[in-house]
């Protein structure tokens, strides 16, 4: 492996807190957007701007649009052919949805019962429509960029043609075709997906894709957009709702099942809210809204995120409790985020407003409850503790190694910050590998558990927001395997073995150093990655490195209750125990990056709050974080740059 070079991508929206913007844009309530995500190494193009240009230019559509359009489907990537969570290819996002393809492979699924209904809505067919109007072939739409470009901009012509009668030059005036081709069936959701193509249009973008391709979009942010052009379309309109959501983001409020939460009132009664989770449906949008709101399902989440507008579903409302994240000391202080999409497939490929519509929605809820925005309170599925060891192999892994960290993080103005180098021993890190270069190599089988037997199981290259641990620094050493998933046995290269990865993020104490490789403490042992010159991580402070305060283990947890002494009468205490086989070891360090918190307990018969004395930390513990009582530890803090071979304290 070589350290690679990597080009740089930026994009700004104009946008500012709790305006709106001239034409009726919605905006983000709290930052603008910056993004500087990496693209791919070696020589780049302008082939992409010109094939750009050309569509436009054949099919009279202003090249702005086309470009703003294109940016919000898929950031200007080709995505390598392959197809997005709901069957779109391309730069322009030309769908064809088959019962066959979204049951083959690893999409997850396989035995649905409404693959033939979604499959037969022409939304999910834009592809065959676009070959008709411009007779190219549907494989070259699928697989040549150019070709889809051209598809994308024909289908956008004819559906100008339809709301406006003519294709006119003026950019302004095809806000209703781009809401048209969201091809959402609702009003909001039409017009909150052109709301985001429009703010691009007016604050511009530039990229360097995945694919080496340099694309940019001056801004102009003198284009006022025609938005009563969307009432031409004669979309339905959402029935009025208390729903939670910024400006920005088109939201509709359907009643999870109420099997699946605890009405509460947070955190007017003494819940704190403090974590975010990110998680995908392992299934489509519309069967996750349906499947959610059944009355005798035991789960639900707060939101459901559309891949192809970035249109929300609200569930659950954020004073309740979700029962979202299999572990309800983590639900108790915690907002749910399902998105639409499936772990385990490496063609799966969210979309640009799917990204960018889930960053308003966090930064809205960060603001308004205190939640800091990095990745110690922005977890994936895969991130949140098990309360228990059989908890622990049960917790889902979700949304996966495809969910892009640092591009997300970058959308809500918290890139992750830091020198690279190489760290000395006892200094912390941020795990922060380059996304679109870090090509990892992960097996992935029909039957996606990592302790079963499998068969038919296929290796396959992507980028990954991990690097994978050893046991020692080698590239042949066995991977670590973490003691929930396979005991005492070697971790595994399959793409739900998340027990064997560090992820994007993600902060460690340095306990060695040994060439290209980097140790770090880890689920109670000392696991190696290859780093040369720290290109995988950067130095990370503000945080309070945690040890053993005596000279035996401290034991771990996967909640935080009180004690049972400390239950009024008549309620019935949770019980909790440390987790069979994990423990931070004497001479050990993690990282926590906030102070410890009380225990706490709710019961919703009576509304009763219950808090401890006691306080825990949470710290990044292995891939999950974990939580230690704080009287069984010692808290040192990094408030300063390492420098000279030794952590500043």
């Amino acid at each position: 492996m070589h350290k690679r070079k990597t080009r740089r991508r930026r994009v700004t929206l104009a946008i500012a807190m709790g305006a709106v913007a001239a034409g009726g844009l919605a905006v983000l309530p709290i930052t603008a957007l910056a993004d500087t995500t990496s693209g791919t190494a070696g020589a780049t193009s302008s082939t992409r701007q010109q094939d750009f240009a050309s569509a436009a230019a054949g099919y009279h559509v202003p090249s702005s649009v086309l470009l703003g359009l294109a940016y919000q489907e898929s950031a200007w990537d080709s995505h390598g052919a392959q197809a997005s969570a709901d069957g779109g290819y391309g730069p322009m996002h030309l769908t064809d949805v088959t019962p066959a393809m979204m049951a083959s492979g690893d999409a997850g699924a396989v035995g649905r019962s409404d693959l033939k209904s979604m499959a037969a809505n022409p939304a999910l067919h834009t592809l065959q429509a676009a070959a008709k109007l411009t007779g190219l072939p549907e494989d070259a739409l699928r697989k040549d960029p150019a070709a889809n470009i051209r598809g994308g901009a024909a289908l956008l012509a004819s559906y100008e043609k339809q709301v406006a009668g003519s294709v006119p030059s003026d950019a302004a005036q095809w806000y209703g075709a781009v809401a048209r081709y969201s091809q959402s069936p609702q009003k909001q959701d039409a017009a909150g997906f052109a709301n985001r193509v429009y703010a691009t249009i007016r604050g511009g973008a530039g990229v360097t894709t995945k694919d080496g391709q340099r694309v940019r979009l001056d801004a102009a942010p003198a284009v006022r957009p025609a938005t009563a052009q969307v009432d031409r379309l004669h979309l339905k309109t959402a029935a009025a709702t208390d729903t939670e959501c910024p400006p920005a983001v088109p939201c509709t409020f359907v009643p999870g099942s109420p099997a699946g939460l605890q009405v509460s009132n947070r955190p007017a009664n003494g819940i704190k809210i403090d974590t975010i989770v990110i998680h995908d449906l392992e299934g489509t949008y519309d069967s996750g809204v349906a499947g959610l709101a059944n009355p005798s399902n035991s789960v639900s989440t707060n939101y459901v995120m559309r891949s192809s507008d970035g249109a929300v579903t609200q569930m659950v409302p954020t004073k309740d409790i979700a029962f979202h994240a299999g572990n309800y000391s983590s639900n108790l202080h915690s907002i749910g985020i399902e998105h639409e999409g499936y772990a385990a497939q490496g063609a799966t490929w969210y979309t640009e407003a799917q990204y960018e519509s889930t960053a308003y929605l966090v930064q809205y809820l960060a603001h308004r409850f205190g939640i800091p925005l990095d990745r110690q309170h922005i977890l994936g599925h895969d991130d949140v503790a098990g309360p228990s060891l059989s908890g622990v192999l049960a917790q889902h892994w979700d949304p996966g190694p495809s969910w892009d960290w640092d591009h997300f993080m970058r959308l809500l103005g918290a890139p992750l910050s830091g020198l690279r180098g190489t760290a000395p021993v006892g200094s912390v890190v941020t795990i922060d590998p380059a996304f679109d270069t870090n090509l990892q190599t992960v097996q992935v089988c029909p039957i996606d558990d990592p302790t079963g037997a499998t068969t038919a199981c296929t290796d396959r290259k992507q980028a990954s927001n991990f690097v994978f641990l050893r046991t020692a620094p080698d590239a042949s050493a066995p991977l670590f395997g973490d003691q929930a998933i396979h005991g005492t046995a070697a971790g595994t290269n399959k793409i739900s073995d998340w027990g064997s990865t560090a992820q994007t993020g993600q902060q460690f104490v340095v306990a060695d150093q040994q060439g290209d490789w980097t140790a770090i403490w880890f689920s109670g042992a000392k696991v190696w990655f290859y780093n040369p010159g720290g290109q995988n991580t950067k130095q990370a402070y503000g945080v309070k490195i945690i040890s053993a305060a005596g000279s035996t283990p401290v034991a771990v947890y996967g909640s935080s209750y009180p004690d049972a002494s400390e239950y009024p009468a008549g309620l019935g205490a949770s019980t909790q125990a440390p987790i069979s086989g994990y423990s931070l070891p004497a001479g050990q360090a993690y990282v926590a990056t906030q102070p410890p918190n009380a225990t706490v307990d709710y019961f919703k018969s009576s509304g009763t709050v219950v808090t401890g004395a006691k306080t825990q930390y949470t710290i990044q513990y292995n891939h999950r974080v974990a939580l230690v009582y704080s009287g069984d530890v010692t808290a040192t803090p990094v408030t300063k740059h390492w420098e000279d071979g030794g952590a500043k304290r």
